[in-house]
C-alpha cells in the first residue's frame, strides 16, 4: 500500500509504503501524484519505507517507469528507511535522476522532513 501523508503540500509529497506492493497500489495513488507534478513541475518527495516488503514483478515495473517518467522532475528525495540497502539503494536512484537524495533512520523523520522542505 502507498499512503499520501498528511503533510504533503504545495510541492512537497510525502509517501508512506506499506507491505508489498502491487500494480493496484500505483493505480490507485499514482494519479492523486501526478496532478501534483501538474501543478508544480518539480517536486520534493519524503519518502518513508520503514513498513516496506518489496514489490511484485509488475509493481516494480510500475515504480521503474514511474521514475523515468519524471526524471527530471524531482528535486530531491529523503528516504526514511532502517534498512542499509534500500538507503543505498535510493542513492544510487538519485544519481541517476540527478535528483539530490539523503536517507535517514526512522527516529530522524522529523530532520527528514525539515530536508525535504528546505
Amino acid at each position: 500500500m502507498i499512503v499520501l501523508l498528511p503533510e504533503t503540500s504545495g510541492n512537497v509529497i510525502g509517501v508512506k509504503v506499506v507491505g508489498k506492493l502491487t500494480e493496484a497500489d500505483f493505480i490507485e495513488t499514482v494519479p492523486g501524484i501526478e496532478a501534483i507534478f501538474a501543478r508544480h513541475g518539480k517536486v520534493r518527495f519524503l519518502v518513508d519505507l520503514t513498513g516496506f516488503d518489496g514489490w511484485n514483478w509488475q509493481a516494480a515495473w510500475d515504480d521503474f517507469a514511474f521514475g523515468i517518467k519524471h526524471w527530471g522532475d524531482i528535486e530531491k528525495m529523503a528516504i526514511v528507511t532502517d534498512s542499509r540497502w534500500e538507503g543505498l539503494a535510493a542513492k544510487f536512484a538519485g544519481v541517476l535522476m540527478h535528483a539530490e537524495v539523503k536517507s535517514y533512520s526512522s527516529p530522524e523523520i522529523r530532520r527528514a522532513w525539515a530536508w525535504t522542505r528546505a
